[in-house]
């Protein structure tokens, strides 16, 4: 969400949306609240201090971990406020394991991506971190059900090896896809363990929809504007499999909005053209921004989230 204040986000978020409220990130405030410090605070016996070049794996807790734990609590504060007898589902967000093994540094100022060891260790303290992160929400909003979404836009790029060294002139190897799906597999069963059901986002073109799937995520979350035909197969299996789709069909920029029904148009075609019932539309979207909302204007990301109501209802009243 745009601005800082962190009151006025949660309580933009719960009054707009009723079915599925969440925990406001507001990354415009500065390093420990953008969505990579923000997750090197949950982690437990792993530190991570800024660099001019970004986060940095440190020995010890210094002041950009303790200003990360400490919005991350104001931010928890804000939404028990605004979500007193509040019951159903809470979304609450981290960035995956392997964006975030992208992301940090090691010491030597290589991505921890480079050390199999590291991403290990990295997933290991994430688990743990997200557990007790789930507890805290759990107990700060005792009607909630909470919904953990892993943020993962470099995943794909992970899986291609794109991604860069500190260089710039190569790029680190291609992570083995049975590891990337066993680190996800494991941080699907913390969840679990919480009964908190998992959703994986990433608006980068190219989701791996099956390997998401296998991985144990419930829902996946993406900009619905990048799938292609070779998506589409996979979309169809994985709506008859019981996966949710969080379809990015609403642009996270200020700009003109369609009418509500016309935001969701491509669903609709794209469910006739799988040749899936429309009356499981209702259940198996959820309409969202195509990504965050973060470079909006307050105005326009308020309106966003009545849109996306808006166009959901559509859907449901008006699945042909």
């Amino acid at each position: 969400m745009p601005g800082g204040d962190a009151r006025e986000a949660a309580k933009t978020v719960t009054g707009s949306l009723e079915s599925l409220p969440y925990l406001p990130e507001l990354p415009a405030r500065g390093p420990g609240a953008d969505m990579i410090g923000r997750t090197a605070g949950l982690l437990v016996d792993v530190y991570a201090h800024v660099e001019p070049s970004g986060w940095r794996i440190s020995d010890r807790p210094g002041r950009d971990t303790r200003r990360a734990r400490s919005w991350m609590g104001e931010d928890l504060d804000a939404l028990e406020e605004f979500t007193q007898e509040y019951e159903g589902d809470l979304k609450v967000s981290a960035v995956g394991p392997w964006t975030l093994a992208a992301a940090l540094e090691l010491r030597n100022g290589e991505a921890a991506l480079s050390d199999p060891g590291a991403c290990r260790d990295l997933t290991a303290s994430l688990a743990e971190g997200l557990r007790a992160h789930l507890a805290d929400v759990r107990r700060r909003v005792p009607g909630a059900r909470p919904v953990l979404q892993l943020d993962e836009p470099s995943l794909t790029a992970v899986l291609q090896g794109r991604i860069k060294s500190a260089s710039g002139y190569r790029t680190h190897r291609a992570v083995d896809r049975a590891v990337v799906e066993g680190a996800l597999r494991d941080l699907v069963g913390v969840a679990g363990e919480a009964g908190a059901p998992v959703v994986v986002h990433s608006c980068a073109p190219g989701v791996p929809f099956a390997l998401l799937r296998r991985a144990g995520a419930h829902g996946i979350s993406f900009d619905f504007g990048l799938l292609t035909e070779r998506e589409e197969e996979a979309i169809g299996e994985a709506v008859e499999g019981g996966t949710t789709l969080l379809a990015g069909v609403v642009p996270g920029v200020d700009g003109p909005l369609s009418d509500p029904a016309g935001s969701v148009m491509g669903v609709r075609t794209l469910w006739r053209r799988l040749g899936l019932a429309p009356g499981t539309l209702a259940e198996s979207v959820v309409v969202t921004p195509s990504c965050g909302l973060a470079g909006a204007s307050p105005a326009y990301a308020r309106s966003v989230l009545t849109h996306c109501v808006r166009a959901a209802r559509s859907l449901a009243d008006n699945p042909e």
